[in-house]
């Protein structure tokens, strides 16, 4: 039996402008040289990540980093802290810095905020990347959390610096902001999240509207791929999230179904045009 299913992409999934700038930049140097050295994966997504692997693409952690000399690593779109850089100069190393631009200059306002002694908080996923670079900017001190029930016990001043993660939930930092302003608290706010992630959820939540199903394609490890699949599924709630091909499970479909196929800001094209194929052949 054929399913015939009538399966769309999403136009506006995919990688952010900072992930394909990284890429970009790890391809063109692997296009020359044999291997590239990566502190991190360059991105959140296994199956991008193995295709750059046989590349030449090494990932290494920051143990790793310290064992190496006289070698380029790429800085990926995440960015790092100030002690990274500093190791680099020690041990010779030429970083190919990829930061992304948005990250960048949350880094600094975070940089010259801490400069000017204020505490600060981050509303920002615990040891994420991008976030321990951020928190690197403040020597440790700044504060970092998750949810808001996390501050309940938190010893905090009268008056504080609020920032966040550049892919969280802009209507959760308000939520969160307008809490603390509730508690009784000074806050001074900075919406630090990345415009080209938060415009997705309008996007997104145009998009699966016009589907009988949704099947969302995300690495597990992608923050900005847990939040935007809560989008999918709070607006179509036939909503599916998997990571790849074997996920892909034929139960959920009905024969002449419309399924729509979005992905994160980590999930690469390529991926999202195989799930269509492959839902196209039922």
């Amino acid at each position: 039996m054929s399913y015939n299913l009538k399966v769309t992409i999403d136009k506006s999934s995919g990688f952010c402008f900072g992930v394909v700038y990284a890429i970009d930049m790890a391809e063109d140097i692997l296009d020359q040289e044999e291997y590239l050295y990566c502190l991190g994966d360059i991105v959140h997504n296994d199956e991008e990540v193995e295709r750059l692997k046989a590349k030449g693409l090494r990932i290494i952690d920051h143990d790793q980093l310290k064992g190496l000399h006289n070698e380029k690593v790429l800085i990926r779109a995440h960015g790092e802290a100030p002690s990274t850089y500093e190791l680099a100069l020690a041990n010779n190393l030429t970083l190919i810095d990829a930061s992304c631009p948005v990250v960048l200059k949350l880094q600094n306002r975070i940089k010259a905020t801490h400069d000017d002694g204020e505490q600060i908080l981050i509303f920002g996923k615990h040891g994420h990347a991008e976030v321990i670079g951020l928190q690197g900017q403040t020597d440790g001190k700044a504060t970092v959390f998750m949810d808001i029930a996390e501050l309940d016990n938190v010893d905090l001043p009268s008056k504080f610096t609020l920032y966040s993660q550049t892919t969280k939930s802009v209507d959760k930092f308000y939520q969160i902001k307008e809490e603390l302003i509730n508690r009784g608290y000074e806050v001074k706010a900075n919406d630090t999240i990345c415009r080209q992630v938060s415009n997705r959820y309008d996007e997104l939540e145009r998009f699966v509207k016009d589907f009988d199903k949704i099947v969302f394609v995300s690495g597990k490890k992608s923050s900005n791929g847990k939040v935007l699949y809560d989008v999918c599924k709070k607006y179509n709630n036939n909503a599916y999230f998997i990571s790849n091909l074997e996920e892909l499970d034929q139960t959920w479909f009905e024969p002449e179904d419309k399924i729509g196929i979005c992905g994160a800001t980590s999930t690469p094209m390529w991926l999202m045009e195989q799930v269509k194929t492959q839902l196209e052949s039922l």
